[in-house]
């Protein structure tokens, strides 16, 4: 018997990612159109730059923390909004369901004189309801997205009119919920909270490091989590700094100072549902079914409950004030704090800022539908 040695290739290694290559890496993606947060981030310093040139009030410390609770609102809907569009539906009533649930806790607290977390409680529950509702007739009766929340769009605002009797404005003057609106943290309370998510976000960066690398899986270099996390403390601690100056005129009377009370919501907000469809079986499910909806059927998905779950959130987000990130939301949310800010500085019209807003959003749809374009033409995924 005769034996043939044979020559056995080796396996291919698989080359180690250095800073270098991590950014051709990106660079390259951006030239195929896979923009990412890009444009929004470029959007949203172009505008505080041209608004800060023609409006130095712009850049003041009042102003800075005016941004956080003018854009609380629409940050927080926008995080909901998120999973239906995962989905490839649409809500055109968000707004408005954030309306009806906000004169419901109006009522309950102003004018039934409930105390404040029954309020809260009741106008959760709209949002749940809402929600319910409009994923029924969606996932179950079978209508269109574009047609369900359409009519929920007009028949809210009706309801709104009706549950604040035709426009009375109700004054709600319990001190909590005036407090999440208008107070600001103690500046103490501030520096805690930057060490308390700086220290948590090096936890997950360094412990998710350590572990691809125990496993032996392809780890980037250490300098790349080193630097979210540096970048992360930056940001947050210069933010803490410039909210922590005295924006009082007279502090002597009334002293204003401090991280607004809404920051650390939007935060806390931000993190569990970044969570919930990244780490979780629930989030997979999401983007299965926005995927591909009979794949996920076959997988054993139960679709219609996805459907209908994603509209409850939606909803439910507005009640507290595919492809996609909740970070997208904050970052959209952002852009339109400082529209509407900025340009209230320069004593615009109304209809003035609808016009502006309404173009600069049709620009970044249009500038992210041209990048997904040459995104795919050049096989980008």
């Amino acid at each position: 018997m005769t034996i043939t040695a044979q020559h056995i290739e080796p396996a291919a290694v698989t080359p180690k990612p250095t800073v270098t290559s991590i950014v051709r890496d990106y660079i390259a993606r951006i030239r195929g159109g896979d923009l990412g947060a890009l444009p929004a981030v470029l959007g949203l310093v172009v505008l505080c730059v041209f608004f800060g040139l023609m409006r130095p009030a712009f850049f003041s410390e009042r102003n800075f923390a005016n941004l956080f609770t003018q854009g609380a609102g629409v940050a927080v809907i926008a995080m909901g909004l998120v999973f239906v569009l995962l989905l490839g539906e649409i809500d055109l009533s968000a707004g408005f369901a954030a309306g009806v649930c906000a004169a419901v806790l109006a009522q309950v607290v102003a004018v039934h004189g409930y105390p404040w977390y029954v309020a809260v409680l009741a106008a959760l529950a709209t949002g749940v309801v809402i929600g319910l509702v409009l994923g029924f007739l969606v996932a179950k009766v079978g209508i269109p997205s574009f047609v369900v929340t359409l009519a929920a769009f007009l028949a809210f605002q009706g309801t709104v009119l009706l549950l604040i009797k035709g426009g009375t404005n109700i004054s709600i003057g319990d001190d909590v919920i005036v407090a999440i609106e208008n107070n600001n943290m103690p500046p103490w309370l501030g520096w805690a909270l930057v060490a308390l998510a700086g220290g948590g976000y090096a936890a997950v960066q360094l412990l998710s490091h350590s572990r691809r690398q125990a496993r032996g899986l392809v780890v980037e270099p250490i300098a790349i989590p080193l630097a979210r996390i540096a970048g992360l403390v930056l940001i947050l601690g210069g933010s803490v700094y410039f909210l922590n100056l005295e924006r009082s005129i007279n502090p002597v009377i009334n002293s204003l100072k401090g991280v607004p009370i809404v920051v650390p919501i939007i935060g806390i907000l931000l993190i569990v549902w970044t969570f919930v469809l990244r780490r979780t079986a629930y989030g997979r499910h999401i983007y299965a079914v926005g995927g591909n909806r009979e794949a996920a059927r076959r997988a054993g998905i139960n679709v219609d409950r996805i459907r209908i779950s994603v509209f409850v959130i939606c909803s439910f987000m507005a009640a507290i004030g595919g492809k996609g990130r909740v970070m997208d939301a904050v970052l959209g949310g952002a852009v339109i704090a400082v529209i509407d800010n900025g340009m209230g500085l320069m004593e615009l019209s109304s209809g003035q800022k609808f016009v502006f807003t309404g173009s600069v959003l049709l620009l970044a749809a249009g500038v992210d539908a041209l990048s997904r374009r040459r995104a795919a033409a050049t096989g980008i995924r």
